[in-house]
């Protein structure tokens, strides 16, 4: 069926959705695009605004009115929609409803959910159903998790030989006075508040949906310690608590169950400014996971973000300060040489380490992110899995574009080669 709109941002109102709204209309004026969301007055608000901002007239942008609450306008954007781009969250509480009426109504969805319990529960319950369609229902598509689940296909890819495994290293610039959106910092206590329902939902994917087998490594990647000094980022790092390892690891799932790939081992761990910004920084990770246990806990958490996250997280961070500083995530595959059908009977003897980087913020990252995610479900459906389903961007973008297209908007990925066995050094140009 022939849709009106190539896509629809839905959530245009939203903080996210507003970067997502201003990507849209700098840099992607070949597609035909309109914005959703509850309240048309704040969405025409919103276009007045980046209209002023970027100096151009977006009163030929349609808009849309949708709510979560009311299924027959959620119907109504997903028929009239190709791609919809959702970014309204928390996704525990607001995001089925629109994956649901995109299954039902034949649109593709991306998002930029960074909460495994809802991820994971959306491929359990659809994932189905939607290769049934040939539909493309892909999560976590901003910086929660491409740089790296697809960073990581993309190095696979490059690495000419087997990788064993790999770990990634989240480094963030953030400017002083930015803070982050009060959303992820809601999802980020309710999927801890819920972390139990994580058990249950991998057994039932793993029977339903991945029901082969993953083999034993030939080498484990042991997890580090949760303070320790990388020499791969010169600096103190301690485990990433966000969604990325969640996500790679249901990439590694479907590459072997589908495509019979080798499943490769990740652990994900991030940098801090500082030794006392480590120490700092657990001890108040270890404060957040405890209050999470206790529904008085989640209400103080919820009542004061500034205080509990020390300034991190904030109910009305300003979108103006959000666009300084920088992320880069470098990823550290090792593996071997030859590539063999069977298992390898020596040790690793070869390793890569890229880092993919973007001098841009999170927020500004993402709106380029899942605004090229659905670029190329709009425009490259035969580089896609040809059955469709419910993906991970790893599973989803491997054979794509996706890479040159966040490239031209400077979101860029490079790497260097070690020979362990030859202790030989080369620069490798992971594009060549």
């Amino acid at each position: 069926m022939e849709r009106k709109y190539d896509v629809t941002v839905f959530g245009a109102s939203g903080y996210t959705g507003v970067f997502v709204v201003r990507e849209l209309a700098t840099y992607h004026s070949e597609i035909k695009w309109c914005i959703a969301g509850r309240s048309v007055e704040k969405l025409r608000k919103v276009l007045k605004e980046i209209g002023n901002e970027i100096d151009k007239n977006l009163d030929s942008v349609d808009i849309i009115q949708a709510d979560t609450g009311d299924e027959s306008s959620l119907v109504h954007m997903c028929r009239s929609s190709t791609v919809i781009i959702s970014c309204v969250g928390p996704y525990r509480f607001y995001g089925e409803p629109v994956v649901k009426q995109c299954v039902l109504n034949g649109a593709h969805y991306v998002d930029v959910c960074g909460e495994p319990q809802f991820l994971e529960s959306m491929q359990l319950k659809y994932f189905e159903e939607a290769q049934k369609k040939n539909l493309y229902i892909i999560g976590s598509c901003g910086f929660d998790s491409i740089p790296s689940d697809f960073g990581i296909e993309y190095v696979r890819k490059k690495f000419d030989g087997d990788v064993l495994s790999v770990e990634t290293y989240l480094t963030e610039n953030r400017e002083p006075g930015n803070s982050v959106n009060f959303a992820t910092w809601q999802s980020a206590i309710h999927g801890l508040h819920h972390a139990n329902e994580l058990i249950p939902l991998r057994k039932l994917l793993s029977e339903k949906l991945f029901s082969k087998k993953m083999p034993n490594p030939e080498y484990s990647l042991k997890k580090r310690f949760y303070l320790f000094k990388s020499e791969d980022v010169n600096g103190w790092c301690i485990p990433f608590i966000g969604s990325d390892r969640s996500v790679v690891l249901r990439t590694q799932m479907y590459n072997f169950q589908f495509k019979n790939e080798r499943p490769v081992q990740v652990q994900c761990y991030m940098k801090c400014h500082s030794l006392l910004y480590a120490l700092i920084t657990l001890l108040m990770g270890a404060i957040f996971m405890l209050m999470t246990k206790f529904s008085m806990g989640c209400y103080l958490l919820e009542r004061f973000p500034e205080v509990f996250s020390l300034g991190t997280f904030s109910r009305n961070p300003s979108k103006n300060r959000n666009v300084g500083g920088s992320f880069s995530v470098t990823i550290k595959a090792k593996g071997w040489r030859e590539k063999l059908p069977d298992k390898h009977t020596s040790p690793p003897n070869k390793t890569v380490t890229a880092v993919l980087s973007s001098p841009d913020s999170g927020y500004i990252a993402t709106a380029i992110l899942v605004v090229n995610s659905a670029l190329v479900v709009l425009q490259e459906k035969d580089k896609l899995p040809p059955s469709g389903g419910v993906l991970t961007p790893g599973a989803a973008f491997s054979d794509t574009s996706l890479m040159k297209r966040i490239e031209k908007r400077n979101i860029t990925i490079n790497g260097v080669t070690y020979f362990l066995k030859d202790a030989e050094e080369t620069k490798n140009d992971l594009y060549n």
